[in-house]
């Protein structure tokens, strides 16, 4: 039998590119920059984890593959784009998340349940999308279904949308009203940072599990907060 090589965590990044992000482009990129270098510092966890990085509005944009970020020797790009689009979103992981997990195990790692960080700032233009999120996150249908931890932006997401995509009531936030909405962004990549370094570390203990921080409530809340 191959030797196991270790436990890896697929991590998906999937970021609102409508166009009401548009005055946080800047923010968006500022941020995936600043976890592409932070991945880098951390060799512990940069073994552990493999990122991908998704951009959605009316469909979605792979702007990074799921790869070790070590081989990647640039840094993906949110490009603004226009609507909203939730369903193409899940339906789109529902293909590719089972695909990443298996081309992984051929090479003969450990898969952890990958992990979702899903970021967006509107309610999804189109309706219907709860059925393609259970069918990915309902584990009896989907192996690989996903932890998804979400996070809101601004005064049109509705908290209870947020908790409907989070996987875990625990892992639903929405800006506090009123913040800044670039600092929120540079925030909720550092609260990601931090759970993706801190979750990848986590793979080469006797038990690996997704830790995701919570974000400093100076500019987000748990979203059942709001229910």
């Amino acid at each position: 039998m191959p030797e196991i090589n270790g436990s890896l965590l697929p991590v998906y990044v999937v970021a609102d590119e409508s166009s009401s992000m548009k005055p946080y482009a800047e923010e968006l990129n500022d941020g995936l920059k600043s976890l592409y270098d932070a991945i880098w510092a951390n060799p512990m966890a940069a073994d552990r984890v493999r990122i991908a990085v998704l951009g959605f509005s009316q469909d979605v944009a792979v702007r990074l593959a799921l790869v070790d970020v070590r081989d990647q020797p640039a840094i993906p790009t949110l490009y603004i784009r226009s609507s909203t689009n939730y369903q193409a979103v899940f339906e789109d992981l529902l293909t590719r998340i089972p695909a990443d997990a298996a081309a992984l195990k051929r090479e003969n790692y450990q898969v952890h349940r990958p992990v979702v960080f899903f970021l967006s700032d509107g309610q999804p233009s189109w309706h219907g999308w709860q059925e393609a999120h259970e069918r990915l996150t309902d584990r009896r249908v989907n192996p690989a279904a996903p932890n998804i931890a979400a996070f809101g932006l601004g005064s049109q997401v509705k908290a209870e949308t947020i908790l409907q995509v989070a996987t875990s009531r625990d892992f639903a936030f929405v800006s506090i009203s009123g913040v800044d909405i670039g600092n929120a962004i540079a925030e909720f990549f550092e609260s990601m940072t931090t759970s993706i370094i801190a979750s990848g570390s986590s793979m080469s203990s006797e038990n690996p599990e997704v830790k995701i921080k919570k974000p400093d409530d100076q500019y987000f809340t748990m979203a059942m907060d709001h229910i």
